[in-house]
């Protein structure tokens, strides 16, 4: 048995005591105080739940498949620990990913393969991201603060399924594709179909997902990324924009993507065709950043055709 007690959201005292393999852990958490009005004035929140922490992918799929939705991953937390906080979710057993290996690599030899607990603060130093593939370093980047970045993980922001989520429309840009295993093996979609709605996945309770994949850069191809808030960083996006472009040898469009955070209910893939195979001018890049503009929000249309033809 593992008793976890907090008192404070800082300063406090964590003490924990073991008996078993699988921890139980009682975590008591007082909010900050406003001037008490009395001798004693503070609230308690209880948070009880089952703690694991599997060694391997087929163990940590087989503590979901055993637990079903009364079990969550935990990744970087960031997500999940704030929502159980707040009592938004309550799981009576959480799995942590932290001690099975290969989730935490980039293998950019050939195919670029990002692990599902790669963190953004990972993305924003690998040098196989600061050249064709620049639009990942810049997505990364204005995800929270350094404390969230050093923690928070490309795979728990996928899954968390935000339509204002930075480092997503990159992703969809780049045709990106994530693999999820499960107890009747592993299975691989592309990440645009994967994306249903806010908060929502095509993700199944007893799955994991474990690694997301996209094609290396071809020659004279670029990516950008262009986010629009109230600041740059530390504040959830109002609109952002991903780009991926293509060059032949005559120096025409060969391929075009563009994908936008923020305007619905999802990361959207914006429609591309009218500029490829096309000579790169501004009327063409005009043409392709144009988009209806979503409610009464008219203003981001006017961004989304700057950030379009940059």
């Amino acid at each position: 048995m593992c008793t976890f007690s907090r008192r404070g959201w800082s300063g406090g005292r964590a003490r924990w005591r073991s008996s078993s393999t699988t921890p139980r852990c009682d975590g008591r958490i007082s909010p900050c105080e406003s001037p008490p009005r009395s001798s004693d004035h503070r609230a308690e929140i209880l948070v009880s739940f089952d703690f694991h922490e599997p060694a391997s992918i087929a163990e940590a799929v087989a503590l979901a498949a055993r637990f079903g939705t009364e079990a969550r991953f935990l990744a970087g937390g960031t997500d999940l620990l704030v929502q159980i906080r707040r009592k938004r979710v309550a799981p009576r057993h959480v799995v942590s990913l932290h001690r099975v290996p290969g989730l935490d690599t980039i293998d950019a030899n050939g195919e670029i393969r990002l692990g599902a607990l790669v963190t953004h603060r990972a993305l924003e130093r690998a040098p196989a991201f600061q050249g064709a593939l620049r639009a990942l370093v810049e997505g990364a980047r204005v995800v929270g603060g350094h404390q969230i970045r050093n923690v928070g993980t490309v795979g728990g922001n996928i899954v968390n399924a935000s339509p204002a989520a930075d480092v997503v429309p990159v992703l969809l840009v780049l045709d990106a594709a994530v693999t999820c295993v499960g107890p009747n093996g592993a299975r691989e979609m592309k990440l645009d179909e994967f994306l249903l709605g806010p908060g929502e996945t095509a993700l199944r309770p007893d799955e994991l997902l474990t690694s997301i994949r996209f094609p290396a850069p071809a020659l004279r191809s670029a990516t950008g990324f262009l986010k629009a808030g109230r600041r740059r960083a530390m504040e959830i996006s109002v609109v952002c924009v991903a780009v991926w472009l293509s060059l032949d040898g005559d120096d025409r469009c060969a391929g075009v993507r563009i994908s936008l955070g923020a305007v619905g209910p999802r990361a959207l893939r914006s429609c591309d065709r009218p500029v490829e195979s096309s000579p790169r001018t501004v009327s063409r890049s005009r043409t392709s950043a144009h988009r209806q503009p979503t409610g009464g929000f008219s203003w981001k249309h006017s961004f989304r055709a700057r950030s379009g033809q940059r």
